[in-house]
């Protein structure tokens, strides 16, 4: 039965990430690419790593994802693993299909407040479903939810705290203007995640206390409506 259950989830789970993946692609391509807007975590710091030391974007990446994989495989197991691929490579497709068919054009360039605003809000509902799911949508997202269980802090306040970080870095090759457009968006993320995230678990820390005085007299009660 229990297997059944599970079997019954796992699509769910599926569409929930290719939904949020999805939902990552359009932000990053129809709002943070084409109003310029500049990018956190690990893709900010490749970003950096090209500027600094000519290194490809696409080999930095890929050297902070790998050591975060095996972390992630040892500590949260393969079908978290498995998710994360998944979220990845249906990125990695979304993107590159807008990117060659999608005529949809978002020009914000005379408002990136509201650039900022929508990026930030549905990047958090974006990667919020991923994380729900059970998987990432990257490595900095999988780095920033073991640092959320290790030292118990929301997972979008560490997102918002990394990326600030990287942000702050992106200031030698990026215009102060759209870093800082940037950075609202990445807060404005980082509290969406919180919210998707928690949305419909119970809050740790607080359990009901019932006093044995009154757990006897439930229990009584229970019985005697057992009998009537």
């Amino acid at each position: 039965m229990r297997n059944a259950i599970r079997g019954a989830r796992l699509p769910q789970k599926l569409l929930v990430n290719l939904i949020g993946t999805f939902v990552l692609s359009f932000t990053y391509y129809h709002i943070n690419y084409q109003n310029h807007l500049t990018e956190g975590g690990f893709v900010g710091l490749s970003l950096l790593g090209k500027y600094v030391l000519g290194l490809s974007p696409s080999v930095t990446v890929l050297l902070l994802d790998v050591p975060v994989l095996l972390i992630a495989l040892m500590l949260k197991g393969k079908a978290f693993v498995c998710h994360t691929f998944i979220s990845v490579g249906s990125f990695t497709i979304f993107y590159g299909l807008m990117e060659r068919y999608s005529g949809m054009t978002l020009d914000f360039h005379g408002n990136l407040a509201l650039a900022a605003l929508l990026s930030g809000l549905l990047t958090g509902v974006g990667s919020g479903l991923v994380l729900r799911c059970g998987g990432a949508s990257g490595g900095d997202d999988i780095l920033s939810l073991l640092i959320s269980e290790w030292k118990g802090i929301k997972v979008g306040t560490v997102f918002i705290m990394m990326d600030i970080a990287v942000l702050l870095l992106s200031l030698f090759y990026m215009p102060l203007r759209e870093t800082v457009y940037t950075g609202m968006a990445v807060v404005v993320a980082g509290q969406v995640i919180t919210f998707t995230t928690s949305l419909g678990k119970p809050k740790r820390g607080k359990k009901l206390r019932v006093q044995p005085g009154a757990r006897g007299r439930q229990e009584a009660t229970a019985t005697l409506t057992g009998k009537l």
